[in-house]
């Protein structure tokens, strides 16, 4: 998922469209990790970038975007860049 999302709009508020953009994000991971996995690979690694734009895009920890979100909401900004690049991983031995 590479998608620019608006964080002004005429009918909602700016929290209202975060909550939106958490719960669209909430539903892609949930339809990522439901998918069959290839034979030799555990689980669905996720790779995150966030930022106004996609060229200023920070890495972030899919548990760290509801955070993320709220600070571009704190400090005003138009739009939110995020992109989940999703890819099979496996897990580390002990």
């Amino acid at each position: 998922m590479k998608k620019l999302f608006p964080l002004v709009s005429e009918r909602h508020k700016p929290a209202r469209l975060v909550e939106q953009i958490r719960g669209e994000v909430k539903k892609y991971l949930k339809r990522e990790r439901n998918k069959s996995l290839p034979d030799d690979h555990d689980y669905w690694g996720f790779n995150c970038r966030l930022g106004q734009e996609s060229g200023s895009a920070k890495v972030c920890h899919e548990k760290e975007i509801g955070k993320s979100l709220d600070h571009a909401l704190a400090e005003g900004w138009e739009a939110v860049y995020l992109e989940i690049l999703v890819e099979p991983r496996k897990r580390g031995s002990k």
